[in-house]
């Protein structure tokens, strides 16, 4: 079987400087892209910066042979957002993906400790941050007649996860840009897709819960994630408008399906209340094999214990 190859590809990766973005800057350019390192080396809250952690990784990069360029400013700006992919044209000549990786992070609290501040601080970073720069390569990619851009959603959007309200109502929001972009994006010969990922990333390691349960163990390895990114990148993907869900060397397909539900000309509360069962539907999602999930940490830990069985 041919390997997957990126030979003349030029790949935008943001925030990866460390963790899952520098796994899949590492595999990408192991694999012939040339790889934008955007990391502006800011704490989980987005407060500071150093650029070491990107330049780290491009020396990484060039070490193995392979060809990659530091650059330090944030997404959170449209300004931020041109800049990296002006900087992708001036010393790569292109750029055909987009890997939005980013993100900063807030300490676990309830609803009632949260604020507006914390809502719009999470929401510039994961979503406006996505857009910038989607934004800025966007008409590149038109122009090209091709593109693949990879946004980040995950389980805790979907699934719910107590003390993330800010987070799982960004990374909520970043399927409908997926689903929405995608269905445009076709016309110009790009492929929008997504993932929602899981490993040992700093979040995570800033956990000692979890920091001391996976220490030792594989499953929560960001390497696992890097292969399905990079098929996702590759021309030879054509799906688009999709979401997967990439932890613990499992890969799914993230779906929003509906039941069959109650029909009727003249529905009425008591004929809600009476069809209840037919409209949520239990029996035909229990035998339909499907995983709902009931948190993101929980639908982690089913994967872990997958991974750990194999």
């Amino acid at each position: 079987m041919a390997e997957l190859r990126l030979d003349g590809k030029v790949a935008l990766i943001t925030g990866s400087g460390r963790g899952l973005g520098r796994a899949y800057a590492h595999l990408l350019a192991s694999r012939g892209a040339k790889i934008v390192v955007n990391d502006p080396g800011v704490s989980l809250s987005g407060e500071g910066g150093d650029r070491q952690p990107a330049l780290d990784v491009v020396s990484e990069i060039e070490e193995m042979g392979g060809v990659a360029t530091a650059n330090f400013d944030s997404v959170a700006t449209t300004a931020g957002a041109q800049a990296m992919i002006a900087q992708a044209l001036d010393e790569f000549g292109g750029i055909d993906i987009v890997v939005n990786n980013a993100g900063n992070f807030l300490p676990k609290h309830s609803f009632i400790d949260s604020s507006e501040e914390a809502f719009a601080s999470i929401w510039q970073v994961h979503v406006m941050g996505s857009i910038n720069v989607i934004r800025a390569a966007w008409p590149h990619m038109c122009r090209q007649g091709s593109g693949r851009i990879v946004n980040t959603c995950s389980h805790v959007g979907y699934l719910g996860n107590d003390g993330l309200i800010e987070y799982a109502t960004a990374k909520a929001a970043i399927h409908g840009l997926t689903r929405t972009l995608a269905a445009e994006a076709t016309a110009f010969g790009i492929a929008v897709n997504a993932v929602a990922p899981a490993g040992m990333t700093r979040p995570n390691a800033a956990d000692p819960a979890i920091a001391e349960r996976f220490a030792e163990d594989g499953s929560f390895h960001v390497d696992l994630v890097s292969p399905t990114v990079l098929w996702l990148a590759h021309q030879d993907c054509d799906v688009s408008g999709e979401i997967f869900g990439v932890m613990a060397g499992t890969t799914t397909r993230i779906i929003v399906a509906e039941t069959k539900g109650y029909t009727s000309r003249t529905p009425t509360p008591e004929a809600i209340r009476d069809h209840f069962d037919t409209i949520l539907g239990r029996e035909t999602v229990a035998g339909s094999g499907l995983d709902t999930g009931t948190s993101g940490e929980g639908r982690g830990m089913a994967l872990i214990t997958r991974y750990d069985a194999v």
